[in-house]
């Protein structure tokens, strides 16, 4: 059986609150969280992968579910474990 953490394509069920809460805590709009989360792509990788803040939006106020690797990205924006978004089963 795989698990989302194997697989970046698997859905998971993260958890919005949490994500909210480390952006604010940093005092960041949602475009300077994209924006961080552009930057650090292009750090790990050389390529500017990033979400909409459409999207954002939908993660912290509905908890969307998306693909593993877009709590990746999320957690590299927010200088954080990927774990540590993912909502609890």
């Amino acid at each position: 059986m795989t698990s989302p953490f194997d697989d970046p394509e698997q859905p998971v069920e993260p958890d919005g609150t949490s994500i909210r809460r480390r952006r604010r805590g940093r005092s960041w709009s949602r475009r300077e969280l994209v924006d961080a989360i552009a930057r650090h792509s292009i750090a790990a990788s050389g390529r500017p992968d990033t979400i909409t803040r459409n999207l954002l939006q939908h993660i912290e106020e509905a908890n969307e579910a998306v693909p593993y690797r877009v709590v990746v990205l999320i957690a590299g924006g927010l200088n954080c474990d990927p774990i540590d978004l993912v909502a609890e089963a």
